[in-house]
């Protein structure tokens, strides 16, 4: 095939796609799918996960000692940054009753006599309370270690004491994953599953019943054609969606982008062509959108709850982790992670691109034959 036919057959897909971008822009229930829709679970798991990385505890305070060094000793609690006082219970009715509700992980009692001065010490002495229900066990074995290590530094103050073993932390001076860093990829799976399964599971039914497919058919576009250029569109409109969910996450939750970004635009340009395969084989297949969307919700909610866009696999069975590692958005949001947390290559991640590569000829061979223009 000569030069001039190849710019003859690229033709029709230059003038195709274009067209194709403005019409998604047109459409307002597309754009609120594409951008604003995923921007908002940013900002719901954003808010959640803002301060993942620092630990504290919900707890009530309950100060039934009439002394000046319990009054003193409570209000160190209340302005300490890991406890977080519930300043709105002051009995302890009323935190059994929010610790049975949730609201609150456990109680710290300062009972009467606590911080009095007796008359063989002369300095004041006391046993605080941590109050907790069975189903907290571990936060109050937390919670207690947390408070020992506050009257702690409060006896040194009084007392001297010989320690002849201790404790030192040392940083691996590298910083850890947070909990948000990994659901941000999630999300960004999620978004280029609902650009590329929802989007032509909608629209082409709905172009089959207005004819507007048929009148594609009267053209010179040819099938291929068709598929190459709505990928080259879906392909922009993905990068677009992806990079305004990545000023988002820098912005507002400082996100720490490890990785390459020309790498990161590579894998979501390949998650796009192979996800947006499976939306154009079973939005060419069907007649309806009837037919469309059940079909699509049994491909894409397993797909959404075992390929780690909320949880990590890792958390999964064993034998669970070996089927969903296939699944055809795993290793689209394992990439992704690897290249946003890890800094990762396209050579770190062959196993990946080899499985999306393979579903890529999967699905669009199935496209092709299932795909009709009416």
């Amino acid at each position: 095939m000569n030069l001039k036919n190849i710019q003859k057959n690229l033709l029709p897909i230059w003038v195709y796609v274009p067209v194709d971008i403005k019409r998604l822009f047109r459409s307002k229930v597309s754009i609120f799918f594409v951008f604003l829709f995923p921007l908002m679970f940013l900002f719901v798991f954003g808010s959640i996960f803002r301060n993942d990385s620092n630990v504290s505890f919900r707890v009530a305070l309950v100060n039934q000692s009439e002394s000046d060094f319990a009054r003193q000793f409570s209000n160190s609690l209340r302005n300490n940054q890991i406890l977080k006082v519930d300043n709105q219970t002051n009995s302890i009715d009323q935190a059994k009753e929010k610790m049975n509700r949730g609201q609150i992980d456990a109680t710290i009692i300062l009972p009467s006599g606590f911080g009095d001065v007796s008359g063989d010490t002369a300095y004041p002495t006391g046993e605080a309370v941590i109050l907790y229900e069975q189903s907290s066990e571990s936060a109050s074995v937390a919670l207690k270690s947390v408070m020992e290590g506050i009257l702690k530094e409060v006896n040194s103050d009084f007392v001297e004491t010989d320690v002849p073993f201790v404790v030192k932390s040392e940083s691996t001076a590298t910083e850890g994953l947070r909990q948000f860093d990994y659901t941000f990829t999630g999300i960004m799976g999620f978004t280029l599953l609902s650009l590329g399964v929802y989007g032509p599971t909608s629209v082409f039914p709905r172009m089959k019943q207005r004819g507007v497919l048929r009148r594609y058919q009267l053209t010179t576009l040819k099938v291929w054609q068709y598929f190459v250029g709505n990928v080259l569109s879906n392909a922009f409109i993905g990068i677009l969606s992806v990079a305004t969910m990545f000023v988002s996450a820098v912005v507002f939750f400082e996100l720490n982008m490890r990785g390459n970004y020309l790498n990161l635009a590579v894998v979501v340009i390949l998650g796009t062509m192979l996800l947006y395969g499976i939306g154009l084989a079973i939005g060419g297949w069907a007649r309806t959108e009837n037919q469309a969307a059940p079909l699509a919700q049994m491909i894409t909610l397993p797909m959404m709850f075992l390929s780690g866009v909320f949880f990590p696999v890792f958390l999964m069975p064993e034998f669970l982790q070996n089927i969903t590692k296939f699944i055809p958005l795993t290793p689209i949001i394992e990439a992704l992670r690897l290249i946003v947390t890890e800094n990762a290559s396209l050579l770190d991640l062959g196993s990946q691109l080899g499985i999306i590569g393979g579903w890529i000829v999967i699905v669009y061979v199935l496209a092709f034959r299932v795909f009709r223009w009416e």
